[in-house]
This record gives C-alpha cells, structure tokens and sequence, in this order.
C-alpha cells in the first residue's frame, strides 16, 4: 500500500481493483460518485459508512450487477466496464449478498457444485454422454466437500439449505464462492444476521482467505470487528469516498466521524456514548476521563443499529 498520508483514492503499491469516476443515479438522487479509488492485492480492506452511503450499490457496480451512468475501472488490469457480472465471477472476482442466494430446494452439496465453472455437462452435447463428464464431477464433489468441512457444514451435506440457519446460510454462500478458485473475494455485511455463535468461524474464515492469497473486500458496521481484521478501511457517506487509511488513524477522521454523527443529529453524542454533562456540570465533565474518537464512533454505532432493529 501506499507509504505516506492516507486520504481518499490514495494510490496502492499493487492494486488489484482501480476505480474511476464511477458515478451511478437513480431519478434525481446519486447514489455513487467515487472520483478514485484502489483496491490493494493481497489485504482485507473494509467498506464502511452509514446506511445509504452507496457501498451495496458500488458493490453492484464493481461486480457487474449494475451499470454506472459513467466511469471505468479495471480488475487485475483488465476493463469490467460493461462486463456481465457471470463473467466477471469467471475472470475471478466473486461476491456474497446482504440477503444470502442459497438455492433452498436444492441440497447443500448441490449449492456447491454448482459455483464450479467450466462444467462440461452444463454443455448440450456433452451433457448427452455420461463418461464425458463423471470424472469432473467427482472431482467437483471431492473438491466442494473439503470445503463443507472447513467451513463444518459437511454434516449438512444432504440437507436442504432452506434448513439451515442465517449463519449457516453465510458460510455456504462464502464456501460456495470458493468453488471458483477466486483472486477477490467481496462480501456484502457477511455477519448480518449471523448468531453470535458463528461470528468467530466467519472471522476466522475472512482471515483465512488472506492467508490463501485472495484479496478481500467486505462491507461492515461493527466496528470491532474491523479493527480487528481489516489492513485497510475506505469510508463511504453519501456516495463519496470521504477517508481512507488504517482503522486506527480512519477512526480518529473528523470526516468519518461527521459522515457516522453529522448525518444523525437527531443522536445525542452525550446520550449515546453515556456521559451526558447537565447544564452547569462542566467542572464534573472536566474531572471526567477523555474519551477517543473511535469509541466515540463505535459506540454511536451500536446505538444505530439498535434502532434500525427496534424499527
């Protein structure tokens, strides 16, 4: 990555994804607008930002899924711009959704197999001659079901993946991904929805990715949780890329503070983190213990999210 201040579309040693005036509108509103951004090989880089800043549809947008009004970007040195999005899982970049795309009346080996590329029985004439394609999807099924037991779903091989739980759900799709051997790997809030059980193995597993030489792009809100795993942090607010940088120093950014609190003053920033100062207690909130922006941050957050859930 680059050596220097970080800031928004800072420029990348070896980026693996670079991204120009990409811009994306619905009607009136704009919902992306990135003037650069770039992607570094080889790390964990998370995008955060508020609800509406435009990180799903980018997403979309990087992937294929979705066509910018304008704008050009590259993976691993070749143009998507205009590349359907099966294609572009083919050329090795793959992603998860919000909402998981587990096949529910299909098994959860069937599931696996089925994100392998260049099966020759999905091809007419081959498909018509059995020895053409048995030996593939024997290696098909070994392959996937190495995978279920990293990801310790081989005991629900057999079972329909509209049985399994949210968690589960995430980790075949993330297992399912795999099939295809991907350099980048791009997962849209893996731990929405997840039980609190399963979020150790899904952090476990993003980490593992790292150590296997993919790069990985995820979409989070628990800020925790990306301290804890990400080497990079790009912020999004209001289809714009506000800050870049490690999430430390992303943290302490007045910019990413204000896109989190600015955009919510309906917040108390003195109820949220619990040291609200009464008119004329300014002498007890001068005693009182200092309180760093990343705190601040995380636990204005939580406080978010608690609401989107009452709601």
């Amino acid at each position: 990555m680059h050596v220097g201040d970080a800031g928004p579309g800072v420029k990348k040693v070896d980026p693996i994804i670079v991204a120009d005036g990409v811009r994306r509108t619905f009607g009136g509103l704009t919902a992306v607008d990135v003037e650069h951004l770039e992607i570094p090989r080889g790390a964990i880089t998370a995008l955060i930002g508020p609800n509406g800043a435009g990180k799903t549809t980018l997403f979309n947008l990087l992937t294929g899924f979705d066509k910018p009004n304008e704008g050009a970007w590259t993976f691993d040195g070749t143009s998507l711009s205009g590349v359907p999005a099966f294609k572009v899982a083919r050329m090795g970049q793959v992603r998860t959704f919000q909402l998981t795309k587990a096949l529910g009346l299909l098994t959860v080996m069937e599931n696996m197999k089925l994100g392998a590329t260049g099966q020759r029985g999905e091809r007419f004439w081959s498909s018509l001659v059995p020895a053409a394609w048995r030996s593939q999807e024997s290696e098909i099924e070994q392959r996937a079901m190495k995978l279920l037991v990293k990801f310790k779903l081989d005991a629900k091989a057999n079972d329909f993946a509209a049985s399994l739980s949210g968690g589960q759900r995430k980790l075949l799709e993330m297992a399912r991904a795999l099939m295809t051997a991907p350099k980048l790997v791009m997962l849209d809030e893996p731990m929405a929805g997840v039980n609190p059980a399963l979020t150790q193995s899904l952090l476990d597993h993003i980490l593992d990715l790292k150590d296997e030489g993919m790069t990985v792009l995820f979409v989070e809100h628990d800020m925790h949780m990306v301290r804890h795993i990400a080497d990079w942090v790009v912020v999004m607010a209001e289809g714009r890329v506000v800050a870049e940088g490690d999430p430390h120093s992303v943290m302490q950014d007045p910019a990413v503070i204000d896109a989190y609190l600015g955009a919510h003053q309906e917040i108390d920033l003195g109820v949220v983190t619990g040291r609200y100062v009464p008119e004329g207690a300014e002498a007890e909130a001068a005693a009182a213990p200092a309180v760093s922006a990343d705190e601040i941050l995380a636990e204005a957050l939580a406080e978010l999210e608690q609401q989107e859930e009452e709601k």
